[in-house]
């Protein structure tokens, strides 16, 4: 029975240990120019040049510019998660939770604009466009990164209803619809226009902050739990 040369499983473990260390080399210039630029005006020449590579390594890494936007976005996610987690570790009130959960969920995409722009670019694409163009590794890693932020509101949520609280029938689907709406009001927030009309057929802005939209999607939580 043949056994793997040691010095052979070693240049391997090195080999493997050079391509995270590079692939974690070139997700960090991605967010860094994504904090920068934004999400639009990051380019993959832009990245590779950052790294000190031409943009055929960045291809040898990913499978594709959605791949590594994805693999950026779980970065932002683990930040998000743990800014939910703190805003909700000492709340006891069902209501004060949510809230504070949802708050945190605001003022994390105000700070990171960039977040909001990669989230719904990848949300805009079908499941079948996402299978076809990331892979599966890169795809657990994405959807375990969401379900880690929707699972703090979901659990909120659940216990908001075992106490009484909330009268939620789904709060999976609550919570994944919060997230969703939220990233639509957080760019609205970075605009900071209103349309409405002035008079029938006269169309005319007017101005909203991120203030009111963070009270506007706490306040709306708070109503579709307890409606």
């Amino acid at each position: 029975m043949s056994t793997r040369a040691p010095e052979t499983d070693g240049r391997r473990s090195a080999a493997a240990a050079r391509r995270r260390a590079r692939e974690k080399e070139i997700i960090a210039a991605t967010r860094a120019l994504f904090d920068e630029r934004g999400v639009r005006d990051a380019q993959i020449e832009d990245i590779a040049r950052a790294v000190g590579i031409n943009r055929a390594i960045v291809y040898r890494h990913f499978t594709g510019k959605e791949e590594l936007f994805a693999l950026t976005l779980v970065g932002y996610l683990e930040e998000l998660r743990d800014d939910l987690a703190e805003a909700s570790a000492d709340q006891v009130d069902a209501s004060a939770r949510l809230a504070a959960i949802v708050g945190a969920f605001v003022d994390y995409g105000l700070a990171h604009p960039a977040f909001i722009d990669c989230a719904q670019a990848l949300m805009r694409r079908s499941g079948t466009e996402l299978l076809d163009e990331i892979s599966e590794s890169a795809l657990f890693r994405l959807g375990r990164g969401i379900s880690s932020c929707l699972a703090m509101l979901t659990t909120a949520i659940e216990d908001g209803v075992a106490s009484g609280d909330f009268t939620v029938e789904d709060p999976t689907l609550l919570a994944n619809t919060l997230y969703a709406s939220g990233l639509g009001a957080l760019q609205l927030a970075r605009v900071g226009i209103l349309v409405k009309e002035a008079a029938p057929g006269i169309p005319t802005v007017g101005e909203i902050s991120p203030a009111q939209v963070r009270d506007y999607l706490v306040t709306s939580a708070l109503a579709l739990a307890t409606r």
